[in-house]
């Protein structure tokens, strides 16, 4: 006789911990909206209590409900209740010779990126962020281009690299004269206008007056040239834009900056010519690496000149930063003296870039080399049977 076999239908599921939302990084309207979901700040009072609140995390850097002295107590306690305020794990901070700050961030299991601080740049010092980790780009002089894309960072994860080189600086509060971090590039890794919703909700907050209080124009966008999205970014966001360029041809630049088989020169220098705001008030900077015998030539100054004509510009020349591996040397520093000089008499400003950070392989185009390693080392620790080293 064939067995009975009787199912349980109505057995209660698995409970499953759901971690408390996160307030630190949502825009304002997701602010309001989720302190009104929660039953916190009815629709009459939101903007008050938003206002209250956001001033807390993004003016004073709260990290917990109960400094916000302006707040009812019970309701201090309602929001801890039902709301977290947290920073994401550092896993490794590294500082260099010069002062440049690096920090490799853990925002979820597998998804880390790094961000720098670099004094003494703008007004006092900039912070570079990440707006993906990893990247599809592939340029061949970046380092950061050969790991590839994990995913696009959120606002709040992009937001969190500036409270998190704010809570290392010290500055919360900071009145803006006083304070070290001044500007803001997107200059990290990945490729910015490939997540532009999250880079513009960033941005919202990073400008906002009664949070972190940092001007739209002391924030860079730097992109290879995703020239349909060019438009867009300056009408969203206002800032100031930067080209990652390095070539005056198709050739040479289909090479250097896969990208470009895609949006060609042409194309993307008719793009860069309607940006929003573009004037001489708001120049666009066109980043250029010094390759050694690649890119680096009196006739490839003179070409880059007539390029550029007529754009309101500023020529950055950026000295090639190694990587192991890599298949490019840096330009002789009297050959980019050389470069520089064409493009200056022409009437552009065109500054050398000092090199920042080498030492902790936090100069341009190497973020995330030196965390890839480690863990590359970890692996092979691991593999022969040994613990792990611990990031």
């Amino acid at each position: 006789m064939p067995s009975i076999v009787t199912l349980v239908l109505d057995r209660p599921s698995p409970s499953l911990t759901v971690s408390p939302p996160n307030l630190a990084g949502l825009t304002r309207a997701q602010l309001s909206a989720a302190l009104i979901d929660a039953g916190v700040a009815s629709p009459s009072a939101a903007r008050m209590r938003t206002g209250q609140v956001w001033r807390w995390i993004h003016n004073h850097g709260a990290t917990s409900f109960e400094t916000m002295s302006n707040i009812a107590k019970e309701t201090r306690v309602t929001l801890a209740d039902r709301f977290v305020l947290e920073r994401p794990q550092i896993v490794e901070r590294q500082q260099s010779v010069d002062g440049v700050i690096k920090w490799l961030i853990r925002f979820a299991p597998g998804i880390e990126a790094e961000s720098v601080y670099i004094p003494d740049v703008g007004r006092a010092g900039a912070l570079c962020v990440s707006s993906q980790v990893g990247c599809t780009l592939n340029c061949t002089f970046c380092h950061t281009g050969t790991q590839a894309l994990v995913r696009n960072l959120t606002a709040a994860e992009i937001i969190a690299q500036v409270q998190i080189a704010r809570d290392d600086l010290g500055e919360w509060p900071a009145a803006p004269g006083e304070r070290r971090l001044t500007n803001i590039v997107f200059m990290g890794m990945g490729e910015p206008l490939y997540n532009l919703d999250g880079v513009a909700d960033a941005l919202d907050v990073i400008s906002d007056n009664e949070g972190l209080g940092i001007s739209r124009r002391r924030v860079t966008v730097s992109t290879a040239g995703v020239a349909p999205k060019l438009k867009e970014l300056g009408e969203r966001t206002l800032a100031m834009l930067a080209i990652s360029l390095h070539a005056t041809n198709d050739a040479l630049r289909d090479q250097l900056v896969p990208l470009n088989r895609r949006y060609p020169i042409a194309q993307l220098l008719t793009a860069i010519r309607a940006y929003p705001g573009l004037s001489n008030a708001r120049r666009v900077t066109f980043e250029y690496v010094m390759l050694k015998g690649v890119n680096d030539t009196p006739a490839e100054a003179r070409a880059l000149v007539r390029l550029l004509a007529g754009i309101p510009a500023k020529i950055n020349l950026i000295p090639f930063n190694p990587w192991p591996g890599a298949p490019y040397e840096c330009s002789d520093p009297a050959t980019i003296r050389a470069f520089a000089d064409i493009v200056n008499r022409a009437g552009y400003a065109s500054p050398i870039r000092t090199p920042r950070g080498r030492d902790i392989l936090a100069a341009c185009g190497q973020l995330r080399s030196q965390s890839e390693k480690l863990r590359a080392s970890a692996r092979r620790v691991s593999d022969a049977g040994a613990p792990a080293a611990a990031l």
